[in-house]
């Protein structure tokens, strides 16, 4: 895939980015240049490769998956304008 200036002009609008007319031919060259590194890495066999968190070998935390509600009713509710029962209450806006 090859980009002309016309489509770097379209890119650049569509991102909002101001580019001067002198400038599109080089912006054209650099996303041509950022495709063929793509292109490039498709060509990378990753058969077998397991997909890695960090560059370190390292395992994440884990916990046991359960419901719970949190036990912070109270801080929750303190932040709420107007709380009854133990539930936001909030004004009708269905009549």
């Amino acid at each position: 895939m090859s980009i002309d200036t016309e489509t770097a002009r379209k890119v650049a609008h569509l991102a909002r980015i101001r580019v001067e007319d002198d400038a599109l031919p080089a912006l054209a060259e650099d996303f041509n240049r950022i495709l063929g590194f793509v292109e490039q890495l498709t060509e990378v066999d990753v058969e077998g490769v397991e997909p890695m968190v960090s560059v370190t070998p390292m395992q994440l935390k884990r916990r046991e998956d359960v419901v719970t509600d949190g036990n912070q009713q109270a801080k929750v509710l303190a932040n709420a304008p107007d709380a009854r029962e133990g539930f936001f209450a909030v004004p009708k806006v269905v009549e």
